[in-house]
């Protein structure tokens, strides 16, 4: 009798002393489960609130309409204003002192055919200065000749044809124009520059250099003589160097839009 009242007692103090427990582990679940849903809540609230400022930002942006398709009108007018600037400004400087000789990339050498006089007669005492003298005789004969190309030019311009124009506008090459104008103009070009530059040649005393050179090479004994035109090596090299100055320029107005100077070329290179 005793045993069962003491086993019933023990029973019921376990009991006790397990519901504070398992009534504080319900009310964690509860608060975890709440504070879950609340998370939840305050989510989908910040999804919905961007959610709806960004159709609201959508609908406040202007639509921009796509530009119309570039007419043959402006593809004319477009290259020949590029064409237009980029002659002025590859003349301009071409023409100025230095213009060739101090310009890396289109600076005139001495003949490929003197360089082996060069190796053979330039260790003669004073001769290491009449190359060089040479060399810029060479390039200021074609500073002096450049001026002539401008006309030659802007006369080529009034022959681009409209279907021209727009092919030439719309080609990923940055100099398309440039090499459209060479193959109509460069003949035309190496006609009138050969007699001025010949006769700045001689005015400028790159002809006495050249014979001062060729007289002492000439007369090493077997030895092939030299006897090259220097009015036809440098009137081609002053009209590939005025082809370099122009495709510069034209890329300029390709790629930088701060070099389109006039609406239209803002208009057709600025798409």
């Amino acid at each position: 009798m005793f045993t069962r009242i003491a086993s019933a007692l023990l029973v019921a103090g376990l009991l006790a002393a397990t519901a504070p427990a398992a009534h504080a582990q319900t009310t964690a679940a509860k608060k975890a489960a709440a504070a879950k849903a609340a998370a939840a809540k305050t989510a989908a609230a910040k999804a919905a609130a961007t959610k709806a400022a960004a159709a609201k930002a959508a609908a406040a942006k202007p639509v921009v309409a796509p530009p119309a398709p570039l007419t043959e009108a402006q593809a004319s007018a477009g290259i020949k204003d590029a064409l237009n600037k980029g002659i002025t400004k590859a003349v301009q400087f071409a023409s100025e002192p230095d213009g060739f000789n101090l310009n890396d990339d289109i600076h005139i050498p001495v003949p490929p055919d003197l360089e082996i006089v060069k190796s053979t007669v330039g260790r003669l005492p004073g001769m290491t200065t009449v190359f060089t003298q040479l060399e810029t005789q060479l390039n200021r004969a074609a500073e002096a000749a450049a001026p002539k190309a401008k006309d030659i030019f802007l006369n080529a311009l009034t022959n681009i044809s409209i279907t021209d124009a727009l092919s030439l506008v719309t080609s990923s090459s940055t100099d398309a124009a440039t090499q459209f104008l060479r193959k109509s103009t460069q003949a035309q070009l190496v006609s009138a520059f050969h007699p001025d530059i010949e006769a700045a040649i001689d005015q400028v005393g790159a002809g006495r250099a050249y014979a001062t050179i060729t007289d002492k090479y000439n007369k090493i004994p077997l030895m092939t003589p030299v006897n090259l035109s220097l009015a036809d090596y440098t009137t081609q090299k002053a009209v590939d160097g005025l082809f370099v100055l122009l495709a510069q320029e034209e890329a300029k107005i390709r790629k930088n839009p701060a070099a389109r100077t006039t609406d239209i070329l803002k208009q057709v290179f600025g798409r």
